[in-house]
């Protein structure tokens, strides 16, 4: 099995906190599907003809394209690959790019997933984040999307924001849960170099939230999710009746998958590869031939350190049978060495011979994964 992701790297506004990689040049838009169409038909064999059980659009905002426009990328990777009757077609969408029609458009493509970036239901917080949607769009596309046959829906949310109170924070989590989603992915607000919010903390005209303001709303979050059946699976992802993301779960155990478009990456076990972050240069590139794309091949200890890494996050975890099997004893060793000290703060736990972080453990996850990581 197998993944592939389209990265649409137009957006009509920039978000103040958001480092993904993307452009408001959306005169860009035709050469870019020209030269991602390229793409797709030089990478064809990239997947070996493996069945592709997920398609997922991100950005950017991909849903700036049209229904025409998505129907020909996907009539394409249909023709290239070979695709599984049951596939996970994902897009990531704006609620105000939501309308009835538009998303009948993406119903009648196949489109079985929608990803809504809603953020916050706090208008005066999507303002400060120069968000294009407001609370009551948000609503109303989680309702008109349900309306229109779509049953697998996930919606994004942020806390640790400047002005999140606990009180606010809980009416969005209680908004969430009282609407028709079958998934949440909840980030804690990072304040990325190069984004605006960066740039205000740094200048003290933004000021981040205390850590024990960040610990508190995590909880709220897990404990929320839990009174409402929504399994805490990843770190910062929740699914009710497992209603996983097929597509991210496949990064977080190793599944191979192909990244098309500026910025994406690729993994089909054996190598890595990336594309440029620029879109000019993304299309330049392909215009001229070439792949625009950079690559390297994983050693044992880059593969080792992207075991620990994905799998840790997940209640899945790590499997010390695993790493003796695909790493050596040596690897295997070093692993229980290093965790050890966090199952005895119980941070981490150990059943038979997988090793998970507890909720405790995931919140304080960047330290603890970056002690595992074999150097």
């Amino acid at each position: 099995m197998a993944g592939i992701y389209i990265h649409i790297p137009f957006c009509r506004q920039k978000c103040y906190y958001c480092d993904f990689y993307k452009t408001v040049n959306i005169a860009l838009t035709e050469r870019y599907l020209h030269a991602l169409k390229n793409e797709i038909s030089f990478r064809k064999n990239y997947l070996q003809n493996e069945n592709v059980q997920t398609i997922y659009f991100g950005g950017g905002t991909p849903t700036v394209l049209t229904g025409r426009q998505l129907e020909e990328i996907i009539l394409l990777i249909k023709t290239q690959f070979q695709i599984n009757n049951d596939v996970e077609l994902t897009i990531e969408a704006n609620p105000d790019d939501l309308s009835e029609d538009y998303i009948k458009q993406l119903t009648e493509l196949g489109i079985n997933r929608l990803s809504i970036g809603i953020q916050s239901f706090q208008d005066e917080l999507l303002k400060k984040m120069n968000r294009r949607h407001s609370a009551t769009q948000a609503l109303n596309a989680v309702e008109n999307a349900f309306l229109a046959g779509i049953k697998d829906i996930s919606v994004d949310l942020i806390y640790g924001l400047p002005g999140l109170t606990i009180e606010k924070w809980k009416s969005d989590l209680a908004k969430t849960f009282n609407l028709p989603v079958t998934h949440l992915s909840a980030y804690h607000l990072t304040y990325h170099e190069g984004t605006p919010f960066y740039t205000w903390l740094k200048k003290g005209t933004l000021h981040d939230v205390e850590e024990k303001e960040s610990v508190a709303q995590f909880r709220i979050l897990t404990e929320m999710a839990e009174m409402n059946r929504f399994e805490h699976y990843e770190i910062s992802n929740f699914a009710k009746n497992r209603m996983y993301s097929k597509h991210n779960t496949s990064y977080w155990t190793g599944t191979k998958y192909l990244g098309l478009g500026p910025s994406a990456h690729s993994y089909n076990q054996v190598t890595r590869s990336w594309n440029v972050a620029h879109t000019e240069k993304y299309i330049s590139t392909l215009e001229k031939g070439n792949l625009p794309a950079e690559e390297e091949i994983l050693t044992d200890d880059n593969r080792y350190n992207e075991y620990v890494l994905t799998r840790i996050r997940t209640k899945w975890g790590v499997s010390s049978k695993v790493l003796a099997e695909k790493f050596g004893t040596k690897k295997e060793e070093y692993f229980k060495h290093h965790i050890f000290k966090y199952l005895e703060t119980g941070i981490a736990v150990k059943n038979e011979e997988i090793y998970t972080l507890t909720k405790e453990g995931w919140f304080v996850s960047d330290e603890i994964i970056a002690n595992l990581m074999f150097i």
